[in-house]
C-alpha cells in the first residue's frame, strides 16, 4: 500500500491499511492513523498527528511551519480527527506559542482545492470549505459550518455553528451560529433555515431561533438588550443556547 517512491522518514507511525503515493513526503514526526488514503506528492510535516480514514490529495501540504512572522521554529503541533477529505494543493499549518500551540480539526470535514487553514485554528466537524476559502491565524470554526469559495476570514474571527458565509464573502466580523452571511465586509442574511431542515432540526425549534435572530437583527436592538429578549423567551432550548453563546462570547463583535 505503500509506493517504493515515497519517503517515509524514520520515526513517523503508519497505521493499518494506509494507502500512500508516489513522491509523497512524510516527516519522522508524523502519526497517520489507520485506513488513510495519501495520494502523490504530498507533504506532511510535523509533529502532526492524523486520525483515522482520512483521504488527503495530490499536492497538499498538511502541519507545515506557519506563516506567522513570529514563529521562530518552537515546537507546535497539528491534530487531525477522522474521515475528512483534503483536496488539490490544501495548506494547513500547526500552531504558534501566542496561542495554544495548536491547530485542531475535528472529523468528516470537506476542504475542498486550494483551501488554507491557518496557525492556531480550531475547526469543527462536518464542515465545508469550498475552493480557495482561507481562515487566517486563530480563527475557530463551529460544527456544520459551511465556507463558501474565495471567501476570506479575518484572524481571530469566529464562524458559529451551522452558519453559512456564500461565495466572495469578506469576513471581518464574528459570524453568529446558524446565520447566513454575504458581502464584502459580510453582512448577516437571514438563518441558515435549509440547512437546520437538513440536519433534523424541528419546526419549533427553528421557529424559536428566527425569533431570537429577529431580536437581535430586526428590531432596533443593542447586543445586550437583544440577548436580554433571548432569555425571556418563552420557549428555550439547547439549539438557541448555542445562538445565544455565539453572541456572548464574542470578542470581535458579530456582523450586523
Amino acid at each position: 500500500m505503500i509506493h517504493p517512491q515515497a519517503i517515509i522518514e524514520p520515526g513517523a507511525v503508519i497505521g493499518k491499511n494506509v494507502s500512500i503515493g508516489p513522491w509523497t513526503h512524510i516527516a519522522s514526526n508524523v502519526v497517520i492513523g489507520d485506513d488513510c488514503e495519501i495520494k502523490s506528492h504530498v507533504v506532511i510535516n510535523g509533529p502532526t498527528r492524523i486520525g483515522k480514514g482520512n483521504k488527503i490529495f495530490q499536492f497538499a501540504s498538511i502541519g507545515e511551519d506557519c506563516q506567522d512572522l513570529k514563529y521562530a521554529g518552537e515546537l507546535t503541533e497539528l491534530v487531525i480527527g477522522d474521515n475528512n477529505t483534503f483536496r488539490e494543493s490544501c495548506t494547513v499549518h500547526r500552531g504558534t506559542i501566542q496561542d495554544n500551540s495548536l491547530t485542531q480539526i475535528g472529523s468528516n470535514n470537506l476542504f475542498m482545492a486550494y483551501t488554507h487553514v491557518a496557525h492556531d485554528c480550531m475547526v469543527g466537524s462536518h464542515c465545508v470549505f469550498a475552493n480557495n476559502a482561507s481562515i487566517a491565524g486563530h480563527v475557530h470554526v463551529g460544527d456544520h459550518a459551511i465556507i463558501g469559495g474565495m471567501v476570506g476570514v479575518h484572524q481571530f474571527c469566529h464562524i458559529g455553528a451551522h452558519s453559512f458565509i456564500a461565495g466572495n464573502a469578506l469576513i471581518l466580523k464574528d459570524v453568529p451560529a446558524y446565520v447566513m452571511a454575504s458581502g464584502q465586509p459580510a453582512k448577516p442574511f437571514g438563518l441558515n433555515s435549509e440547512g437546520l431542515k437538513r440536519r433534523g432540526f424541528d419546526k419549533e425549534t427553528i421557529l424559536s431561533i428566527k425569533r431570537a435572530y429577529k431580536s437581535v437583527y430586526r428590531q432596533g436592538l443593542s447586543v445586550e438588550e437583544a440577548l436580554q429578549a433571548i432569555t425571556e423567551m418563552p420557549v428555550q432550548s439547547a439549539e438557541l443556547e448555542i445562538f445565544s453563546n455565539s453572541i456572548k462570547e464574542s470578542n470581535r463583535g458579530i456582523i450586523r
